[in-house]
């Protein structure tokens, strides 16, 4: 069928650049900070070299004494594995059909398509930057009469296709059957496509991932900010460095409460803030603040056009994937997302990227990109934790 030639040609051709740029630069505040590198890249994983501390080699002396003993500089290799990152498109063959003979139909599907793509693409790579790669959503607490409860519904919504863990890593349910169909968020309540759950089907405490990412999403927030275990392959009991500054029980949001940590990580790390993410609720805390004390609320426009709050120059921006009573204090130039390559289609032996379901009326595309990401001075990073939200 010319129309499917012609949908594959342009999801190629017209629609991959513009894509890739709204996945990048579009899907997250925190994301279009982050520079992208293929550098480091070795076969499926990243290798990169981190250095810590200070050269050695200086200092002073008699006029006829010796000079300094050298000392290099101290390096680590971090290791990770490249993620494998989806993105996958359906169209069925009655809608290409009906669009066949309107190229103003055919182009509008097309766009739907992408709009939808990119929407799940926000919601699901913004979440992941928060998480600590092992792609937990929520945790089971109740099963009723046709829904469940969980702990949080701050990484749910309406169509995801997800998993179930037992509490010893076994697999309990997994599938398309297991598809949200709705959420009552105020009693953080799920209901799912297919039979309701049961005590014998689904156990309290079990956890929830999405479709096949149990383990197998990006290197998050969740897995930096953490005083124990190890971090890229390196032990944080023998490397204190990948320790960030974290300060727990805030309580109220101040400015001197934000200046203390910007003024540690200069002090200890000789690191510069340059982007601040919080929850909503701690922005509200802080814009109440500061009307408290008859500040300005000053706003900035970042790239993508996102709207900030300024502190002394620095953006405050809040997402909604931050943990409750949580702000970060970042130098974003320490991350870089590594990369075997940017966004791509997934095509065939054919060169097509628009393939048929097998037994169905329909065609899928796939975008795909294998990366993980790397923040190369940990200790140059903040976390208050415990803040009185409004």
């Amino acid at each position: 069928m010319q129309t499917i030639a012609s949908a594959d040609k342009a999801l190629k051709t017209l629609y991959l650049g513009v894509i890739t740029e709204q996945m990048n630069s579009n899907v997250n505040p925190l994301l279009a900070k982050i520079k992208q590198s293929t550098s480091d890249v070795w076969g499926k994983e990243i290798k990169r070299l981190a250095q810590y501390g200070l050269n050695g080699g200086v200092g002073a002396g008699a006029e006829e004494g010796n000079l300094p003993v050298s000392g290099e500089n101290y390096y680590e290799q971090f290791t990770l594995s490249l993620k494998n990152l989806y993105g996958t498109i359906s169209i069925s063959d009655k809608a290409i059909r009906a669009s066949e003979n309107n190229a103003g139909a055919f182009v509008n599907l097309l766009n739907a398509e992408m709009e939808g793509l990119i929407k799940a693409a926000s919601f699901n790579f913004g979440r992941m930057l928060y998480g600590d790669g092992s792609g937990v959503l929520a945790t089971v607490t109740a099963i009723n009469n046709g829904y469940i409860t969980v702990d949080s519904v701050k990484n749910l919504a309406e169509g995801m296709i997800v998993d179930f863990y037992d509490d010893v890593g076994g697999i309990v349910d997994k599938g398309i059957a297991r598809r949200i169909s709705s959420i009552d968020r105020a009693k953080k309540a799920v209901y799912f496509t297919g039979t309701a759950f049961t005590t014998s089907t689904l156990t309290t405490g079990s956890i929830m991932t999405m479709q096949n990412s149990l383990g197998r999403e990006i290197t998050g927030l969740g897995a930096i900010f953490k005083d124990s275990g190890s971090l890229y392959g390196l032990s944080r009991s023998n490397h204190k460095w990948l320790i960030p500054y974290m300060k727990k029980n805030v309580g109220e949001i101040s400015e001197s409460v934000i200046q203390t940590a910007i003024d540690e990580l200069e002090e200890s790390a000789g690191s510069k803030v340059n982007f601040i993410v919080c929850s909503s609720g701690v922005k509200r805390a802080f814009m109440n603040h500061l009307a408290t004390y008859k500040r300005n609320v000053d706003v900035m426009d970042l790239q993508g056009g996102y709207k900030a709050l300024s502190y002394n120059g620095i953006p405050i921006v809040s997402d909604r994937f931050c943990p409750e009573g949580t702000m970060y204090l970042l130098n974003t130039d320490d991350f870089t997302l590594h990369q075997l390559c940017d966004w791509r289609w997934l095509e065939g032996e054919d060169g097509k990227v628009l393939k048929q379901n097998a037994g169905t009326a329909t065609y899928n595309a796939t975008l795909v990109k294998y990366a993980d990401l790397i923040c190369a001075k940990p200790c140059g990073q903040a976390m208050l934790s415990g803040i009185t939200e409004a």
